[in-house]
């Protein structure tokens, strides 16, 4: 009887045995399986264009630093320019490294204050840019002094510490990290950093607009004493002239285009609103640090030479050599 029930005591455990591993799934079916991450092809788009934009200026500024001639006030702004847009494009990398691969909120906040920083030093370079072609208008017999020299590397300084300081303010507390319902259209900066940082950029370019105004305004008083002077206006002098009214309303109409639609939705949108357009608002302001090396690097003749010297090895013959002095737009 005793081996009997052990039998069936034994049949038993057997069903059960079998019944568990019919019921249960194989061990490698319980694993969680990894959930793909869906990449949003606007954080792509974002990052190839970071990737560009650090290229493009890497040259500029490899090219000034190599170029003894290359040491004027202007050079050294143009060159401050390219290496804030060389942080925005690096930090446009961090960002999407941040998004996809890491995921923590210290690194996020360092990812928007380097971006932060890098933006606001390149509207800033611009500005300073624009002061530098007014002085060398205004102050033309003064222009090549010691103190143009000084002023320069102060103004410099001052617009990084800005800068600086700009970006630290999502480190230190201005972000919206611990409460969603302050933030703006991008996160995490909060909805009050957002607005003063928009209505310091729209003031930044009524300045600009204004001294490009006066910059046209002395520009013609000069072409009207040339005419007084010589009885009459030379063709190619007029056709100067006209050239330069036209690159300035180029410079103004694309740095308008491209930052004005990005703090006026960061005026009036929040985190309800639609991302797409974040996306769209904020890729022409991105872009414009491409656009730079174009206007402000790449047509400056001494800066052209240099390339073409570093890329074959030679120059033409038909290059000019005149240098261009600041007040050449």
């Amino acid at each position: 009887m005793s081996n009997l029930l052990q039998n069936t005591s034994s049949l038993l455990n057997w069903d059960v045995l079998e019944e568990r591993n019919t019921s249960s799934a194989p061990s490698w079916e319980l694993e969680p399986v990894p959930v793909p991450v869906i990449v949003n092809p606007w954080d792509v788009l974002l990052c190839v264009t970071g990737t560009l934009m650090s290229c493009e200026n890497a040259v500029v500024i490899a090219l000034i630093a190599y170029t003894p001639t290359l040491r004027a006030p202007m050079f050294v702004l143009i060159g401050s320019l390219a290496f804030a847009d060389l942080m925005a494009g690096l930090g446009l990398i961090l960002n999407f490294i941040v998004t996809y691969i890491i995921d923590s909120g210290f690194v996020t906040l360092l990812s928007t204050g380097l971006l932060i920083t890098a933006f606001s030093a390149s509207v800033l370079n611009i500005l300073a840019i624009t002061v530098d072609r007014y002085l060398s208008l205004y102050n033309a017999l003064t222009y090549h002094t010691e103190r143009t020299v000084t002023f320069t590397y102060v103004t410099l300084f001052l617009m990084w510490v800005i800068s600086a300081t700009l970006g630290l303010l999502p480190v230190l507390g201005w972000n919206c990290l611990e409460d969603e319902s302050t933030c703006s259209i991008c996160r995490p900066v909060n909805k009050n950093n957002a607005a003063a940082l928009a209505v310091s950029f729209l003031l930044i370019f009524a300045l600009i607009l204004q001294l490009y105004l006066q910059i046209c305004k002395i520009a013609f008083r000069h072409a009207q004493q040339i005419a007084v002077q010589r009885q009459f206006m030379t063709t190619s002098h007029s056709s100067s002239t006209t050239k330069g009214v036209s690159t300035l309303t180029t410079i103004l109409g694309t740095f308008a285009f491209c930052w004005i639609p990005l703090a006026m939705y960061s005026l009036v949108a929040d985190t309800r609103s639609p991302v797409i357009y974040t996306y769209v608002t904020a890729l022409p302001a991105i872009c414009h640090s491409i656009i730079n090396p174009m206007i402000y690097a790449f047509r400056n003749p001494e800066i052209l030479r240099s390339l073409r010297i570093a890329c074959c090895g030679c120059m033409p013959y038909s290059f000019s050599m005149r240098p261009r002095t600041p007040s050449d737009v």
